[in-house]
């Protein structure tokens, strides 16, 4: 079964807040509505929740950590 919502952590201030995923695309920047800092992947990660969520995005965990969106 595909996870839908991720818990996304802030890398700047710790802030989380549960978030749901698209099925259809890559969500590549996220603003922390804590401390207003513009998430991007990291270097070989496909989207935010990949990078910085409780669980990868749903294509990610669809067909393995060696796949993108």
């Amino acid at each position: 079964m595909i996870a839908l919502e991720s818990i996304l952590k802030c890398p700047e201030c710790g802030h989380t807040k549960t978030e749901t995923m698209p099925t259809d695309a890559c969500q590549w920047y996220y603003e922390c509505e804590a401390c207003h800092a513009l998430l991007r992947p990291k270097p070989g990660d496909c989207c935010v929740f990949c990078s910085y969520g409780s669980v990868p995005c749903p294509p990610v965990q669809e067909s393995g950590s060696g796949h993108c969106c």
